[in-house]
């Protein structure tokens, strides 16, 4: 955070104090490019959504059935809001080394009902346009809450909020079998908190709770609790061998219990004579709510990648992926509205080919698409990012 800190203030580094700065940015920028790889990530996911809604995607994923490019792209972009979450966490903490506990919480409410709002006035209506009202309290909604929470948290001791991050990943699929029907009358908490389930609201409308926040709050309870391995005087080969004994301690756990099989998430199973659906079945994880095994494989390989961003950082794709994840909300709201455009523009043009929706027979054509959308969408995103960093002066920026 030093080197914010000296941009803001128009002091130039020398000596030691420049090393330090030059360190800092370098524990940044791995951080923004792991941000950056992860949204390069979910691009294709919700290029799948645009162009081959008309193939229904289970959740949790049916190995019998499902195509197995759809699957392990699935599986990849699986990893976006776990590292999305705990990456937020951890830059709540390098937030309030250099800000005061209120300015820290202030900004974490402000950022969290900014977040909230967003999803509900502007990314809902993306989603249902005109025909079918329905609030969508997708992963923008629970980041916002989640911010929410940790303004009510940070201020205990580390090892408390660690502690208590611990109990809630790996506690609360037990709480799984607790099922409260519309009529109960703590239904819509419930829902909110580790349900997934539909909210009846006023004015015809009905709200969608895709995902239930609970163990999102551990998650990025941990992500703050990894923050002193990113502070100056940690030296990057030990943070590089924590994060890799911490990726390696996850994903070995997660195979552990998964070959268990009878706590972490659903029983995975044997497709006789396909190896290829039962290893799919293996890694077919939970996602709404996260189960622990999906947080120990997701959050496992994000710290491999963190560790690996560390290590190449003076590279030109860290630098490049890094540029990309300076501006995240940015990047998130930009190619979901250019992803509606596009899609509304083919309706217009060639009408619906899948009943009532427009999509492509074949996924060549969503990964094509994919492919030839990257640029586009990195070049404002890219420029965003440099306004953001250069315009330390335009208060609102830091919130996108």
């Amino acid at each position: 955070m030093g080197t914010i800190a000296m941009a803001a203030s128009g002091q130039q580094p020398s000596g030691v104090i420049g090393t330090a700065v030059k360190s800092a940015g370098s524990r940044l920028r791995s951080i923004d490019a792991l941000r950056g790889f992860v949204m390069v990530v979910m691009l294709l996911d919700h290029v799948r959504e645009t162009w081959f809604l008309h193939v229904d995607i289970t959740d949790p994923v049916d190995a019998r059935t499902i195509m197995p490019a759809l699957f392990f792209a699935r599986l990849a972009a699986s990893l976006c809001a776990p590292i999305f979450v705990a990456l937020t966490g951890l830059g709540v903490f390098l937030y309030a080394r250099n800000h005061t506990a209120q300015e820290t919480t202030t900004y974490l409410l402000k950022r969290g009902l900014l977040l909230m709002a967003i999803e509900v006035f502007f990314l809902s209506p993306l989603y249902w346009g005109i025909a079918q009202p329905t609030l969508w309290l997708q992963v923008i909604w629970c980041i916002g809450v989640c911010m929410i929470v940790l303004a009510g948290l940070f201020r205990l001791p580390l090892a408390t909020l660690i502690v208590l991050g611990l109990v809630i990943v790996a506690g609360h699929n037990l709480l799984d079998p607790i099922r409260l029907t519309p009529d109960a009358s703590f239904h819509w908490l419930w829902a909110m908190l580790h349900q997934r389930d539909i909210l009846v609201l006023p004015f015809g409308l009905v709200a969608k709770t895709s995902y239930p926040v609970l163990a999102w709050i551990g998650v990025i309870l941990l992500g703050f609790g990894i923050g002193p391995w990113f502070l100056p005087h940690v030296s990057a080969q030990v943070r590089q061998r924590r994060l890799l004994l911490l990726g390696v301690g996850m994903i070995a756990l997660f195979i552990g219990l998964r070959l268990l099989n009878v706590y972490g998430d659903k029983p995975w199973f044997v497709v006789d004579g396909d190896p290829a659906r039962t290893m799919m079945s293996f890694m077919s994880l939970t996602k709404y709510p996260p189960s622990l095994d999906f947080l120990l494989f997701t959050l496992g390989v994000g710290s491999l990648l963190l560790a690996f961003f560390e290590r190449i950082r003076e590279a030109g794709v860290t630098s490049a992926l890094s540029v990309f994840g300076g501006a995240p909300m940015f990047f998130y709201i930009f190619h979901l509205a250019m992803l509606r455009v596009l899609y509304h523009t083919a309706l217009a043009i060639w009408g619906p080919n899948h009943g009532t929706l427009f999509g492509f027979d074949n996924y060549g054509w969503v990964f094509a698409w994919y492919l030839g959308l990257i640029i586009p969408f990195y070049i404002p995103t890219a420029w965003f990012s440099r306004l953001k960093a250069r315009r330390k002066d335009i208060a609102w920026l830091k919130y996108f």
